[in-house]
């Protein structure tokens, strides 16, 4: 059979993600035959022994794949284990019937559109930057916002020592106590709206991812449904010039 690399095993059996597969590689989290992986190393699913946190990981004969959309309250962290013993998102569709992971993140105190999958080619392609589908967030933040801090916010930034694809940011509503901003982003770096808004001197009081691409939200908070196959097919076909969004 086929060699593949080891994160993308782990991403094809539904562990997760081929990124947090890297990390737990890079971890020593992973053993192959008794020894600890390495990041790129091939492994055949077929005769090779893989462990993932002592679990033994084996490829499922036939694939099912599951496609969640999940209404993601603030608390909760997006991962499937927490070492602090905080509430995760794994807990809320624990009843989904196979076990699923998240596609990109929400940070704890973000809510919204959240992504879950055990179709490990589906969330890498759904992650990556090439990929260019927007992601629609409501954001609310203290005060008034000025004409120089939109400008800002959509103009050439750098976050982290990274910059940023160019982000679309329009005002929804304000009043003396907050904005409400509409941003649209094409990547997701960790905590970036957040990190944006800091940046120009603004403090985020909600963030709430509302869409992705032209799949809206439609849940209510902490619930969650399976997307349906032509929602599917639209977010792994999606092109950059089908965006309606703006």
């Amino acid at each position: 059979m086929e060699q593949i690399r080891i994160q993308k095993f782990l991403s094809d059996c539904g562990v997760c993600s081929r990124r947090a597969a890297e990390t737990a590689v890079n971890e020593g989290r992973v053993k192959i035959n008794g020894e600890v992986a390495s990041i790129g190393q091939k492994i055949d699913p077929v005769h090779d022994e893989v462990y993932f946190d002592g679990r033994h990981v084996r490829k499922k004969r036939s694939e099912h794949y599951v496609y969640i959309m999940l209404n993601k309250p603030t608390g909760y962290v997006t991962t499937l284990s927490d070492e602090k013993g905080r509430k995760t998102v794994a807990s809320l569709v624990a009843d989904a019937g196979v076990r699923v992971y998240p596609v990109g993140r929400l940070d704890m105190d973000s809510e919204g559109l959240l992504l879950m999958t055990n179709d490990g080619d589906f969330a890498n392609k759904m992650t990556h930057p090439r990929h260019q589908i927007p992601k629609i967030y409501s954001v609310i933040v203290e005060g008034q916002i000025s004409r120089e801090q939109l400008v800002a916010l959509a103009g050439d930034m750098e976050i982290d020592g990274y910059r940023i694809q160019p982000v679309k940011c329009s005002v929804i509503d304000m009043n003396e106590n907050a904005t409400s901003l509409k941003m649209i982003l094409y990547e997701g770096k960790n905590r970036q709206i957040r990190k944006m808004c800091e940046k120009v001197g603004l403090t985020v009081k909600k963030l709430k991812r509302t869409a992705i691409g032209d799949l809206e939200l439609d849940v209510k908070k902490g619930k969650w449904r399976y997307l349906r196959k032509e929602e599917v097919d639209y977010l792994k076909n999606y092109k950059s010039q089908n965006d309606k969004n703006w």
